[in-house]
């Protein structure tokens, strides 16, 4: 294959903007923001399912207390009939002797239930802190990412102004090519890593590396400037550093 020099030249800037913007477009999905939010998006989707299951716990914990006061309330509103009755006489002295009995029952009962009351309504405190600890963890979670997307948003718009001015260098470049060369450089490209042309610097492969021996350096020598040479390794097109 034969193409002009100049043609040949402008593969490489073809080439160079290529890598350009492979280089953007892996530059946009390893972006450092990206990683921080998939961590605090798990960080905040763990602290809600707590949030959650505190809030179950807390309402089953409130019944609870509820059943634990009305049994308080149950025992007062016998003491306070016991000692109506006490302070009234009304009765036999056994009666009386009885509802003595029974109050001091009724005492120890209610001491029994007020102390599980108490429990309870700790452990409803303590829940209730659990759930405000939990929910500052969310918000601080949801400003740091409203931040970390605000930074995320900058850097795609950056980059992909990069990658447009280099797409668009790219389509005025490669359209001054000859139209067999550059067919070349893209079906090798394809084939090759991302790799189609590549600079002959010396006797090195800029593509792959490949030091060419000196009966090859001396037959590309040989050869006219407009001739399309091959690395013999990768296949990609070698360009003769002038």
């Amino acid at each position: 294959m034969k193409a002009a020099a100049s043609d040949q030249r402008s593969i490489l800037d073809l080439q160079k903007l290529d890598f350009l913007a492979t280089s953007l477009r892996n530059k946009l999905e390893t972006l450092p923001e990206l990683a921080e939010i998939n961590s605090l998006t798990i960080k905040q989707n763990n602290a809600r399912d707590l949030r959650i299951a505190a809030e179950t716990e807390l309402s089953d914990v409130k019944r609870e207390l509820s059943r634990a006061e009305a049994d308080v309330e149950q025992i007062v509103g016998r003491i306070e009939r016991d000692e109506k009755r006490l302070a009234s006489g009304s009765g036999t002295p056994k009666e009386l002797e009885q509802t003595q009995h029974e109050l001091a029952t009724l005492a120890t009962r209610r001491s029994d239930l007020e102390e599980v009351e108490l429990e309870v309504m700790m452990r409803v405190d303590a829940i209730k802190e659990r759930i405000s600890g939990l929910n500052q963890e969310e918000e601080e979670i949801a400003k740091k990412l409203l931040d970390l997307n605000v930074r995320k948003e900058n850097a795609v718009t950056a980059i992909n102004s990069e990658l447009d001015s280099a797409k668009d260098e790219r389509a005025k470049t490669a359209q001054a090519i000859n139209t067999e060369l550059l067919a070349l450089y893209e079906k090798v490209r394809q084939s090759n890593n991302g790799i189609g042309a590549a600079v002959l610097a010396g006797n090195q492969c800029k593509g792959c590396n490949l030091t060419l021996n000196t009966v090859e350096l001396q037959r590309i020598a040989g050869l006219a400037e407009d001739e399309v040479i091959r690395c013999e390794e990768c296949r990609c097109i070698l360009v003769r550093d002038k």
